[in-house]
């Protein structure tokens, strides 16, 4: 088990038995995968006084062909996007969170809007996107949809092609084909997800 520092414990309780804690921009490799976690803006919580007690994030996953996925986790908008892209160039495809934002007054620190999360994907250098974090519970005051309509009409606005904007519906999966040519690796890649449910 891979997890953020101060998390080694809880997962220890939890009778999981090799548990790598990581800092951020630290990183551990299993079966030709290397897990980078990287920063994210928002808290952590796991009982009613441990606010702040460990760290959180989210992860960048390298295989050793160079194909490249991000997930940003939990997190409001800001830098941190554009330097995890400039650490990590070549990102294939970005999982970012679009919901649970209403009211800002309250969220924008921790919890993008949809068209952050575009510049967010759009910081980070990634080909495609999936948007995340939305529908499944209701957990703040926007309507259940909204995150959706909203992220695709700015990824409209922002001119990018539709195809790379990977909104599959709920319970469907995809599969992200990806090709290099000779010799290249992440950032010289090409990747072309094509959604196939399942």
């Amino acid at each position: 088990m891979f997890a953020p520092a101060g998390l080694g414990r809880w997962f220890r309780r939890r009778r999981f038995t090799r548990v790598t804690e990581l800092d951020w921009w630290e990183g551990a490799e299993l079966a030709g995968v290397r897990f980078d976690l990287v920063p994210a803006h928002h808290w952590s919580k796991r009982g009613l006084t441990d606010t702040c007690h460990s760290l959180w994030g989210g992860w960048v996953l390298t295989d050793s062909d160079g194909q490249r996925l991000y997930f940003a986790g939990d997190s409001g908008y800001g830098h941190w996007f554009s330097r995890i892209g400039r650490r990590y160039p070549g990102i294939d495809l970005a999982l970012m969170p679009i919901g649970a934002y209403d009211p800002r007054w309250w969220l924008s620190d921790v919890h993008c809007v949809p068209e952050e999360a575009v510049q967010a994907t759009l910081d980070a250098g990634a080909r495609h996107m999936a948007p995340m974090h939305w529908g499944t519970f209701v957990l703040s005051a926007e309507p259940v949809l909204e995150p959706l309509t909203r992220v695709r009409a700015a990824w409209e606005k922002a001119g990018l092609e539709r195809a790379d904007l990977w909104d599959l519906p709920v319970g469907a999966s995809g599969v992200l084909e990806w090709s290099a040519p000779s010799g290249a690796r992440g950032a010289t890649a090409a990747a072309a997800p094509h959604p196939a449910s399942h």
